[in-house]
């Protein structure tokens, strides 16, 4: 076969491998890991079951590398936000960054929230082997010392990193809860507004406390 021929059928290969993720994630927002039939994966991506097999093995490595990805944009997406702050940035400004993907995900509704109820429904009990993501959490938490270290000296690292942890559960449960329904489709300021103060008062605590 020559090189071409190798080529195109890689480039294909991998176009079906695409389609199939899409449709994965597309059909996970819509009813959840417990809703997707293997038949209708393969029919909304214009695929075959053998497809599944051979790229991904089956049907829920197929649902967690598709979670798994979207929680990859997700983490991209803030950390992006994050990286940009300074390390004398407000707490409010740390919130917004913190939050910016599920924000974004709120005020558009629709798809976009589905999305990130899939990505906090698995990131709640996570896969073994999403552990590949650990670097992007680092980095995420690193940004988000910058900040709280300068506001917050007195408080222990490992306090710091509760809070996070807190913040970020708090922030899956909006996709989750009906509250985060009532919230859908609102401005992003006015989602801010309600947000961001519950937020940066995780992240303050109480450092006399520690």
């Amino acid at each position: 076969m020559s090189a071409k021929n190798v080529d195109l059928r890689r480039e294909a290969g991998q176009r079906t491998r695409d389609q199939l993720l899409t449709a994965a994630l597309d059909l996970l927002a819509q009813r959840g890991p417990e809703g997707v039939t293997l038949r209708e994966i393969t029919e909304a991506a214009g695929a075959n079951v053998a497809a599944v097999s051979y790229h991904f093995g089956s049907l829920k490595v197929l649902c967690e590398t598709a979670a798994e990805l979207a929680l990859e944009r997700y983490l991209d997406v803030q950390h992006e936000a994050m990286s940009a702050l300074a390390p004398g940035s407000t707490l409010l400004e740390l919130a917004a960054a913190f939050a910016r993907p599920m924000v974004d995900a709120l005020a558009a509704g629709g798809h976009d929230l589905a999305v990130m109820r899939t990505v906090a429904r698995f990131g709640a009990d996570p896969p073994e082997d999403w552990d590949r993501l650990d670097d992007k959490f680092d980095e995420t938490r690193r940004d988000a010392m910058r900040v709280l270290k300068v506001h917050l000296p007195a408080a222990k690292e490992r306090e710091l990193i509760f809070r996070l942890r807190c913040a970020a559960g708090m922030v899956n449960w909006l996709a989750m809860a009906p509250i985060g329904a009532e919230l859908a489709g609102k401005p992003v300021k006015q989602i801010e507004r309600l947000l961001l103060p519950v937020l940066a008062g995780a992240f303050r605590g109480d450092p006399a406390a520690g």
